[in-house]
């Protein structure tokens, strides 16, 4: 028999606050490069670009299984140069991953003003949202 799960926004809310809360004071760390195939693997070839912190209460509460980042403190000086493709987000402890996810310009997980990142250069996200799926992935 297929799968066929359909959750309710309670439990999509319920998701999306979980996971959110995990990054309470945490970090995101913008890298060039490929991806890992999951949050669990391991960085190799891809570099750091910049590193910016989540505030004391990352996201605001979910809706429809969406939560909104809540402000995000801009790295003022970016560690390298390159063209940010991807993030890890990590609790507060800041070596505890706890996803992966896109970064762009418009329509990924992050998004920056420009991918372009320079060396010494400030760093802001424009918009981060976290979204539960209510139905099967």
């Amino acid at each position: 028999m297929a799968h066929n799960l359909q959750r309710t926004n309670l439990a999509a809310n319920t998701e999306a606050d979980a996971v959110c809360a995990l990054l309470n004071n945490g970090y995101i760390r913008i890298y060039d490069g490929t991806q890992p195939a999951t949050g669990d693997t391991a960085i190799t070839s891809q570099v750091l670009l910049a590193e910016l912190t989540f505030a004391s209460t990352a996201f605001g509460t979910a809706s429809g299984g969406i939560a909104v980042a809540n402000s995000i403190g801009p790295d003022v000086s970016a560690n390298a140069s390159g063209t940010a493709t991807w993030a890890r987000l990590f609790k507060s402890d800041g070596t505890t991953s706890v996803m992966d996810c896109s970064v762009g310009t418009s329509g990924a997980d992050i998004n920056l003003t420009t991918v372009t990142i320079v060396l010494g250069a400030a760093v802001s996200i424009t918009a981060m949202t976290y979204t539960a799926r209510k139905v099967p992935c």
